[in-house]
């Protein structure tokens, strides 16, 4: 008495498996809209000299501070890794009074713009700044703008 009851529950089972698929109704995909490329998550830094636009605000004395902000764009054809900026200013003789060094941390990418700024500690016979740039691969020739676009 177990054989037939036992072979019909067989059957009951291989009757729902294999039509369930079957029976099963296939919807349409819907269209995908197309989308804005996607940002590339990491490009290959630039190696050896780099370039870029700087346009520099008026320093002032903030405090105990010297405060100077940039506003920097890269105009390299690849990311510039561990931007720096080096400040230093001198006395009317030509002596170094202070210094402020300044890094970007994330890579800035070709045409992006950051701005950065540097706090040299004041110092009451500072009258002249000069500023330097690199990055992590190589060295940077600053082109100074009036307006940043």
């Amino acid at each position: 008495m177990n054989r037939p009851a036992f072979a019909s529950a067989a059957a009951l089972l291989f009757v729902v498996t294999t039509a369930s698929p079957a029976l099963a109704q296939v919807q349409a995909a819907a269209p995908v809209a197309p989308t804005a490329p996607a940002r590339a998550k990491f490009a290959t830094p630039l190696k050896g000299d780099g370039t870029i636009d700087v346009f520099k605000s008026n320093s002032k004395v903030v405090g105990t501070e010297i405060v100077t902000t940039f506003k920097i764009k890269n105009t390299s054809s690849a990311p510039l890794a561990m931007l720096k900026i080096d400040e230093y200013w001198y006395d009317k003789g030509g002596k170094l009074v202070s210094s402020d060094t300044r890094r970007h941390r994330q890579p800035l990418q070709p045409g992006e713009i950051a701005e950065m700024e540097t706090r040299a500690p004041s110092d009451p016979g500072a009258l002249n700044a000069n500023w330097t740039f690199s990055h992590a691969n190589g060295k940077i020739k600053a082109n100074p703008v009036k307006v940043m676009k």
